[in-house]
């Protein structure tokens, strides 16, 4: 079964932003759509998106700042501006703040979703290389794991255990499976060390937000959810 990509389109002019949506559904994609910056931050933050159409003048918080928040949240996402703004400078700017591609209005729906197919397929190869869930993203290759934008530094069996959790995602995790793929032991150590850094990552994962990731089934385990 082939692949459905999620894009999240971001634009403030309705009519436009749903004709846009229409001609995705059509090109085969899931679409959610976002008319002002700070909805297009909350549906980002709830939602895992293959690919953001962003424009740059947007109410509540502009095209550039989300551009800035999205990349530092998730390294290997497509970002591709959709934007009446044409100038050279704005087109630079646009890709140091991390886009991937940049389209003036007015555009061929053709052109759009060829571009959108492309910069897909440019990223395609490294969509292994990072887990996410909700507002947290962790960067398998370069060990850089953020929340809401905000890099958080992790010791190395810190990330290995907190991996080993967001790959199973809503599944309950035993001391003993975490002792045998994190610490490479197989018998209990007669030791607190499990919930030691279950503590550790809490306190970096989860005290700074309300949303608590990391949960406890008592006589379990641990899970994420």
């Amino acid at each position: 079964m082939e692949k459905q990509y999620r894009i999240l389109l971001v634009e403030d002019e309705i009519k436009l932003a749903t004709v846009i949506k229409q001609e995705l559904i059509r090109a085969g994609f899931v679409v959610d759509i976002a008319t002002d910056g700070l909805l297009a931050q909350e549906l980002f933050m709830q939602n895992n998106y293959s690919l953001v159409l962003l424009d740059i003048n947007l109410p509540g918080k502009n095209g550039r700042e989300l551009c800035k928040i999205f990349r530092n949240t998730n390294a290997d996402m497509s970002i591709i501006m959709l934007t009446a703004l044409g100038e050279i400078q704005d087109k630079v700017d646009a890709f140091k703040l991390g886009a991937d591609d940049y389209i003036v209005k007015p555009f061929y729906f053709e052109e759009l979703i060829a571009r959108i197919k492309a910069s897909l397929k440019r990223t395609s190869l490294s969509e292994d290389s990072t887990l996410s869930i909700r507002d947290l993203s962790i960067n398998l290759k370069t060990k850089v794991v953020s929340r809401a934008g905000t890099e958080i530094p992790l010791t190395a069996k810190e990330f290995a255990l907190l991996v080993l959790l967001v790959k199973n995602q809503g599944k309950v995790i035993s001391k003993q499976e975490i002792m045998g793929k994190v610490w490479d032991l197989n018998f209990d150590t007669g030791t607190n060390a499990i919930e030691v850094y279950i503590n550790f990552l809490r306190n970096k994962i989860d005290k700074p937000y309300t949303d608590k990731l990391i949960q406890t089934k008592a006589g379990f385990g641990y899970f994420v959810k």
